[in-house]
Order: C-alpha cells, then structure tokens, then sequence
C-alpha cells in the first residue's frame, strides 16, 4: 500500500440555519493514497460535497465542525490559521468545482487567471504563461496559444471545464478533488471529461478524490469507493466489491436503480422508496432503517456498528456478517 496523503478522521460538520442546526456531516472517515483514484458516492444532499469542501477548508459560513480533523500528509488543515491554508489551497490541495460556467472569472482572460493561480511560483509572467499553454495542451485544448488569449465565454462547457482542470493541475498538486466535474455538462462533454480523466490518472502520482452521483462515472474511474448516505460513509471498499458484492442494503438499492442494471425494457424507472431523514434531528438508530426493506427494530433503536467483510472491505449496518 502506497503512503497516506489525504485522510478524514471521525468528521462531523453541521451548518448553523433559523429551524435548527442540521448534522450534514456525521463521523466521515476516509483515505486517500498517491496514486489512488477515490470515488465518492450518493444521492443529492447525502454528504458528498460537504465532505468535499471540508478536505479544501472551504465551507460555507454558517458550517462548523464539531468533531474530526483533515490531515495531509499527517497536519491537521482545519487548524491551520488562515494564511497558511490559502498556502496549502492550489499548491497542496485542488478542486475542480462542478460548475464549468461559474469556475472562472468572466472578466479575464484565460491566460491571465492562469498566470495568477501561479502565485506560489517565483517565475517571471512569461514563464508562467508558457507552463500554462503547456497544461492546456496536457488536458486536450486544441490550439492552447489562442485559448490563453480568450474570455471564459468564448469557450464550450465542456471546454472549460478543461480549463479548471487545467487550473487545478498547475502546481501538480498532491491532492485533486473534483466535485461533480461532469454535471453541468452533455453526454458527449461528459464522456470527454471521463477519458480526460482516465488518462490523467496515468501519469499523476497524486491522489484524486472523485465526488459524483453518477455511478458510471465511479466504475470508470476509481479504486476504492465510500458511499454515503445521510450524512454518513455506510459502505467503504474496492470499487469491483462495491459493484459487485455490495453489502449495505443502500448500496444495492442505489445500484439497482442505475439504469445500466435494466434487463428488460419498462415504462417506469426503480426508485428507493421513502425519504432521506431530517438531519436537524436524525434517527436515534440506522438512517436507511425507514427506506429498507429488512431493517428489524433494533436498526432503528440502535446507531449500526460499523463491520468489516474483509480487511478492505466494510459497512455501517446491523445485518453484515462478518
């Protein structure tokens, strides 16, 4: 196993609102190893980009941790003062935010934001301009020397979002996350980004976090899959394990409701049945137990232990066996 750079330790992050404080983020654990392509999973409002912003430091706000920490490289970053994590941010740490429209400065152009991300280094401005043409070519722009020159406008979605990744590369980061990188965009963009992707892995010995609801995006991409629900991590493993031997009951619902599992053509899409739980006052025991169909009394009386099926491989329920 390859060392550590990015670990989650027991996070807890609740925002602050009028009705009351709601428990987004709920004794999160994960790792990340250099090399390593890790998925983040589930529904809308599940977690998944909370956990997201907390590994950057850049919550809302009106967000506060109560409990856990984010080490890279074994330092906590949510105790660092402020200045030293805007050091960490870009140089350490970089996001690909899901929105390619909004994720650049609509009044300059791309070179010079570009330029700017490069801060940290001690380059002249033509030396920074040249590694950013240079990393535009690396992520697939055609003719990077016109588009240094562009506004964010004048390019595509799925060619800015190129961009941002591009961005998020530049000072070869030892942490990538991007956070639902292909949402904002069509199914052929989306098939783009994906490849991109696939092949950056490649050559880019850092870790990246992958965060999605898009379970084909996952398959495609990583090594190790968390999936959360309700605030929580409740299935942790190899990607090959998730898919195919998943053993929390939301896990299976999820991946049965991907269209891709579809054997026979029908009129009506699977769902899960029931609501995600109100996380102002979540249930005193599983918070799946309302929505599962062999939840018992005691998973919803009694918190699920968390229990291992194998060394790599585990989830937050009643019913596993070991």
């Amino acid at each position: 196993m390859r060392d550590v750079l990015l670990s989650v330790d027991d996070l807890s992050i609740a925002y602050r609102t009028g009705q009351g404080s709601v428990q987004a983020l709920r004794h999160a654990s994960l790792e990340a190893h250099a090399g390593e392509v890790v998925g983040i999973m589930g529904e809308s409002g599940c977690g998944k980009s909370t956990l997201a912003s907390a590994i950057i430091n850049l919550l809302n706000a009106n967000a506060e941790v109560t409990s856990g920490a984010v080490r890279l490289k074994g330092h906590d970053i949510l105790t660092l003062p402020r200045k030293a994590q805007r050091a960490v941010r870009g140089r350490h740490i970089a996001m690909v935010f899901q929105d390619p429209m909004t994720s650049l400065n609509p009044v300059f152009t791309i070179g010079t934001q570009l330029v700017d991300f490069q801060y940290h280094l001690e380059n002249s401005a033509a030396e920074k301009m040249a590694r950013a043409e240079a990393i535009l070519k690396r992520v697939g722009i055609p003719d990077p020397a016109l588009c240094l020159r562009r506004f964010p406008h004048e390019l595509s979605g799925g060619m800015r979002q190129r961009v941002s990744i591009a961005a998020a590369l530049l000072m070869q980061p030892e942490v990538l996350v991007a956070d639902e990188p292909t949402t904002a965009l069509d199914v052929t963009m989306e098939a783009q980004i994906i490849h991109l992707l696939r092949e950056l892995r490649n050559d880019y010995d850092g870790a990246i976090i992958v965060v999605t609801h898009h379970l084909g995006v996952i398959a495609e991409l990583c090594d190790t899959v968390y999936v959360m629900y309700a605030g929580e991590v409740v299935e942790a493993g190899p990607v090959m394990d998730i898919f195919h031997a998943p053993v929390h009951p939301y896990t299976r619902a999820l991946i049965a409701c991907d269209p891709a599992h579809l054997e026979e053509e029908t009129d009506a899409l699977p769902t899960i049945p029931g609501r995600v739980p109100d996380l102002i006052h979540p249930p005193a025991g599983c918070s799946f137990a309302d929505r599962c169909s062999i939840a018992s009394d005691r998973c919803r009386e009694e918190p699920p232990p968390w229990i291992n099926v194998t060394p790599l491989h585990g989830g937050l329920c009643h019913k596993i066996s070991p």
